[in-house]
């Protein structure tokens, strides 16, 4: 029973993590995408970082900063009485920082690729900028969004280091799937490692298929007419 609460929580961490990282990414995408500005580089290594620092070094900055004693963490402690630390909330704050890459880099290649001219000639035809984003942009997108989710949620379901340093291992709380396994390990329960083990690597891989199968599906469709 224990087991299914971890899938359940990893899901569910892994959900939010793809859902509220797809709302920040996407202005962030789109401005990395098109911008010139002298920060650009510098904003573009800050959101990459995770994919080169190790996860534990992250994990003890971020419990760092959710200690009562800085300023988040004491704001946290005042309004809801509970730390961020140990807490699912701090798990997600740190799966949104972690898996911020896994989001921004596809989906700015797409809006790398699309450019521009889409909106442009919206405008000149009377779309507002809502409209006008809704009617080309998402559409020419959505490989790049269909990437960047299921990386995300992906990669979210397989946190371990940073979860371990910011969450613990608090059942039904921040008791995820990478942990349960560190634990079956620990505790020579081999079988059940196996078990959530070999489940992982068939998610992993059954979403990478789905990935580059939904792409090769899906490039064609975003061509011109002319060009099929």
């Amino acid at each position: 029973m224990t087991e299914f609460t971890a899938i359940w929580l990893t899901a569910k961490l892994a959900g939010i993590t793809t859902v509220v990282l797809m709302v920040i990414a996407t202005p962030l995408a789109w401005w990395l995408a098109h911008s010139q500005h002298r920060l650009k580089p510098a904003i573009e290594a800050i959101t990459a970082i995770p994919l080169v620092m190790p996860p534990t070094v992250l994990g003890f900055y971020l419990l760092i900063l959710f200690s009562p004693d800085n300023a988040l963490g004491g704001l946290w402690v005042e309004l809801t009485g509970s730390t961020l630390a140990f807490s699912f909330t701090g798990l997600v704050i740190a799966s949104l920082v972690y898996s911020l890459p896994f989001m921004v880099q596809p989906l700015t290649a797409a809006f790398a690729q699309i450019g521009r001219q889409p909106l442009e000639t919206a405008a000149t035809l009377g779309a507002n900028p809502w409209d006008a984003w809704r009617s080309t942009v998402l559409p020419m997108a959505r490989s790049g969004y269909l990437t960047a989710a299921v990386l995300t949620f992906a990669h979210t379901v397989g946190e371990f280091g940073i979860v371990l340093m910011v969450g613990g291992n608090l059942a039904g709380e921040t008791r995820v799937i990478s942990i349960v396994i560190y634990e079956s390990v620990e505790t020579l329960n081999y079988g059940q490692a196996h078990a959530l083990s070999a489940g992982l690597l068939v998610f992993s891989f059954s979403v990478l298929l789905c990935v580059y199968y939904s792409n090769r599906q899906l490039a064609p469709s975003l061509l011109p007419r002319s060009s099929r």
